[in-house]
């Protein structure tokens, strides 16, 4: 089995390998891509024993799912949900500069030593800030997150998440 160490460890390199850091997205069109979820775009980073996958549709407004497999058994999950705010929604040349701060967001902070399913509790870059609130911890938790704009909230989601436990 893993520690719970181990499994933040991992989460924390995954999440800097995908979205946050750039990663690309997994090519539909290539021999070995199967769609766990058709219609989505996926990305994946894999270690070891561990496996990853973010699963999300959705521009302006999106929703997804990251999960995380040990040895080909999904252990641990976290779904989020949100975007724009509504009257940025068809601008999308403000909208690639939010995400771009986004993924600045969530590249900050501690990742790999401590749990932080998102971005960091705050962080400012110019007129951008985030913001983000978490209750719980890897074991179970929920959260939301927010970005404003010279003040002015202009996206948020919501997260929840932990690990998956089966029966016998």
């Amino acid at each position: 089995m893993f520690t719970l160490e181990e499994l933040n460890q991992f989460l924390g390199k995954a999440a800097l390998a995908t979205y946050a850091g750039g990663g690309e997205v997994v090519d539909p069109s290539g021999p070995d891509f199967v769609a766990r979820i058709p219609g989505f775009k996926e990305l994946r980073y894999e270690e070891g024993d561990f496996e990853y996958q973010d699963s999300y549709a959705g521009f302006f407004r999106s929703a997804g799912q990251e999960v995380v497999w040990y040895k080909k058994v999904p252990v641990w999950s976290q779904c989020y949900a949100g975007g724009m705010t509504e009257q940025y929604e068809n601008n999308e040349e403000f909208v690639r500069e939010t995400f771009d701060f986004l993924k600045k967001a969530l590249s900050q902070g501690e990742k790999c030593a401590t749990f932080q399913p998102r971005g960091p509790k705050n962080f400012k870059e110019g007129d951008w800030s985030y913001n983000c609130k978490l209750t719980g911890n890897i074991a179970e938790f929920q959260g939301s997150e927010e970005i404003r704009h010279k003040g002015e909230i202009v996206f948020t989601h919501n997260f929840s998440g932990g690990l998956l436990k089966w029966k016998d």
